[in-house]
């Protein structure tokens, strides 16, 4: 059995750029977004995938990297629903698409 290499993470400032396009925080709609990427699932000082990313606000961001009001696992599945909508909404903006 042979060990599988780690893959090198996806870098495109094009999918960065389009996050920020999104104007609203998708969790608590606050004007002015970060893109916050995934902060768990990556290496000593390597951010996960860009694709991985969500547009929230600065307030929100800290409280998932930084609160003490959730848990961990809490902070994780909020951060993970913050992901998905992200995609939802670069998808319903048409800044995202499947290629045939």
């Amino acid at each position: 059995m042979t060990l599988r290499q780690r893959q090198q993470p996806y870098r495109s400032r094009k999918w960065l750029d389009a996050v920020h396009q999104i104007e609203n925080c998708v969790l608590c709609g606050a004007y002015g977004v970060q893109a916050a990427h995934r902060n768990y699932g990556k290496s000593m000082s390597q951010k996960t995938d860009d694709c991985l990313t969500a547009a929230i606000c600065p307030v929100c961001h800290h409280e998932i990297d930084n609160g003490r009001q959730l848990s961990r696992d809490e902070r994780r599945a909020l951060l993970d629903k913050a992901i998905c909508e992200t995609v939802a909404q670069l998808a319903r903006m048409g800044l995202i698409e499947v290629r045939a």
